[in-house]
């Protein structure tokens, strides 16, 4: 039974199969035919070369050239390729829903004239491309477009071969029946920003001097007329704008004077070069004269064309853009004096005219990201021979960094300056050279000969009140920079002095803390700690105001942090009021570090001065080497030691209905 059902399913399949090769087969080739026999042009109208439409305020051209289409009449210019492809769709899907032959015309007494066809309102001719190794071009294809039916939705078409009267869909006419400024493509441009390699500008206003701008990866450079970096914001800016200037208008030949539209010497010559083309814009002269120079923020009418194009037109251009193009040597440059941009800084020294000299130096392992990392300041004593190094402040030398990356040049002052420049603006004494050694992309390792170091140098000029000139050692280039620079550039250690003087480790314990005024060696308070005892339980038996302000004295010793640093040399007296005081108090802390009989004791002592001001207390540690001002909590935590069975308190109120108290 199963071996029956197995061969009728054989033989359904087998017939199924058959059917579909057979018969399904011939009525798709039939449907194809069908659908062929509907069609108005052969194959040849998916392969057009020329269209020529005429019937429309101006008769236009279309041509191909390798894969793209111009407007080759009324005059030269890149095609719309959206319009023109609407109108190549049209033609290769364009089909007859009714027809009927010249004869059938005239035995039913009809004329073209009836079907609008001895006049045609739009006539459009293509020459399709020739066959291969052919020397005899190929003869255009015409069509006659004619009235609309009744229904008002369907054309009435002569076949190219002028034999037949057509019925087909008025979307060819709509397609043809588009205006110029339609037809043509909008952008001036057609070479997209991000292939410009390089580009160029040269203006008559600057005695036709070419400015060059060659792109270099990410980065833009000026070739001509000097050697130097080109701001990359500025001139990407400059070039979006390009990219979407337009045509707006094409004068008449005979109004496109040379004379009038200022094109036989361009006020500007833009040159685009790509990968293997480039494009030549040339910028006339203003439509309007006579007006005065439009707002920054507005556009103003100018006549131009593009160099390989014969075509005259007018095109609305940005203040702004004429003003970046015309002083492109000065607007495209860039105003930054230092290039740290994808660099990492690992040493910077300052120097100054009758200061010590200030290094500052990035810690190996350092993060290089950022913010982050690790500083130090390095000391030179030439006196001993050797150096010195103290913790930095990261967040000061990253704002110094900072600043020398910002750093930008108000005015281009010379590129070429002669000696008296030099002297005259201060650079054979600088106020200031800061050496900064980076590295990054395209240097190697730090201090290594391939990568030399940046030596600015800071000169203030005798004129004009004395405004502050910069230049890079190995460069002729001179700048103007805001005066605040030196200011930013302080050749102070304890500016950059980390403001973190000592943190105690995790597993080590304050076992004692004494204050002693100076002057007349009197304790004011001290406890150390007996085996067992901790400070939450000493201090237990002290009054709250005490028991906060001692709490508060170890959380500062824990860790010591000035609020700023004064000195980076540690004095036996302190500068207050005018003259030298001796220090007032002194704060001793008894740190222990381990357990048991492998425990370590150390001493760290504070010297202090009288609170001065209300607002500030100074203090110094000789083991630091450093001079400072303590930070409020434990400014306000001596105080209360100190002073704080002498505070009276505050004033009590008097009782209600009390007479005041008289003086």
């Amino acid at each position: 039974m199963r071996t029956k059902i197995t061969f009728a399913l054989l033989f359904l399949n087998a017939a199924l199969f058959a059917f579909i090769f057979y018969f399904e087969r011939e009525w798709r080739q039939l449907e194809r035919v069908q659908e062929t026999r509907l069609r108005v042009l052969d194959a040849s109208a998916t392969d057009i070369r020329r269209l020529e439409i005429a019937g429309l305020p101006e008769p236009i051209v279309l041509e191909r050239r390798g894969e793209d289409w111009f407007v080759a009449a009324p005059f030269g210019w890149p095609a719309n390729p959206h319009a023109v492809k609407r109108i190549l769709n049209e033609l290769v899907f364009l089909e007859r829903e009714a027809s009927f032959t010249r004869a059938e015309l005239e035995r039913n007494g009809a004329t073209l004239a009836d079907y609008g066809l001895d006049q045609p309102a739009l006539t459009l001719a293509f020459t399709p491309a020739g066959a291969e190794n052919s020397a005899t071009p190929p003869a255009p294809v015409t069509l006659r477009i004619g009235a609309e039916t009744k229904t008002g939705n369907r054309l009435y078409v002569l076949s190219p071969e002028g034999d037949r009267v057509l019925v087909v869909k008025r979307s060819l006419a709509d397609s043809l029946r588009v205006t110029l400024d339609a037809l043509r493509s909008e952008n001036l441009f057609t070479i997209p920003v991000f292939e410009v390699r390089s580009f160029s500008v040269q203006a008559a206003a600057a005695n036709n001097l070419r400015v060059r701008v060659r792109r270099e990866g990410n980065r833009w450079s000026l070739e001509t007329p000097i050697l130097a970096r080109a701001s990359r914001p500025t001139t990407e800016l400059a070039l979006n704008a390009l990219s979407t200037l337009t045509a707006s208008s094409f004068p008449p030949p005979a109004s496109a004077d040379p004379t009038r539209t200022g094109l036989a010497s361009p006020a500007l010559r833009l040159t685009l070069e790509g990968n293997g083309r480039r494009e030549t814009l040339l910028i006339g002269a203003p439509t309007d004269p006579a007006s005065p120079p439009a707002p920054a923020n507005a556009d103003r009418e100018y006549f131009a064309k593009l160099e390989d194009r014969d075509a005259i037109f007018t095109t609305a251009i940005p203040s702004a853009l004429i003003d970046t193009l015309v002083r492109a040597q000065e607007n495209l440059r860039d105003r930054r004096i230092l290039d740290l941009e994808g660099r990492v800084v690992s040493s910077l020294t300052l120097r100054a005219p009758g200061q010590p000299e200030l290094s500052l130096q990035r810690l190996e392992g350092a993060s290089s990201g950022g913010d982050a990392g690790n500083w130090q300041i390095v000391r030179r004593d030439p006196g001993a021979g050797g150096s010195t190094t103290l913790p930095a402040d990261a967040g000061a030398v990253n704002r110094l960094l900072q600043h020398l990356t910002l750093l930008e040049a108000q005015e281009f002052r010379s590129d070429a300056p002669s000696a008296a420049d030099l002297e005259n603006w201060g650079f054979n004494r600088p106020e200031r050279e800061i050496t900064l050694i980076a590295s990054g992309p395209g240097t190697a390792a730090p201090g290594s000969p391939a990568a030399p170091p940046l030596v600015l140098q800071l000169g203030m000029a005798a004129e004009n009140g004395g405004p502050v000139q910069a230049k890079l050692a190995h460069q002729d280039f001179v700048y103007r920079v805001p005066n605040s620079i030196l200011a930013e550039t302080p050749v102070a250690p304890r500016l950059f002095r980390d403001r973190k003087l000592r943190e105690l480790p995790a597993g080590a314990q304050i076992t004692g803390v004494s204050l002693v005024r100076l002057a007349d060696n009197a304790t004011i308070w001290t406890h150390a700690l007996r085996e067992g005892e901790t400070w939450s339980g000493s201090l237990a038996r002290e009054e709250p105001a005490r028991r906060g302000a001692i709490e508060a004295l170890l959380a500062q010793l824990r860790q010591l942090t000035a609020r700023s640093i004064i000195a980076t040399e540690f004095t036996r007296s302190t500068f207050l009021a005018g003259e030298e005081r001796p220090w007032a108090y002194r704060l001793e802390t008894t740190v222990a570090l381990g357990s048991g009989a492998g425990v370590q004791t150390t001493t760290h002592t504070l010297l202090l001065s009288e609170r001065t001001g209300g607002g500030s207390q100074l203090a110094g540690a000789e083991d630091l080497n450093v001079v400072f001002l303590v930070e409020i909590p434990l400014m306000d935590a001596l105080w209360t030691l100190v002073y704080g069975d002498r505070d009276p308190g505050a004033p009590v109120a008097p009782a209600t209905g009390a007479p005041p108290a008289t003086p």
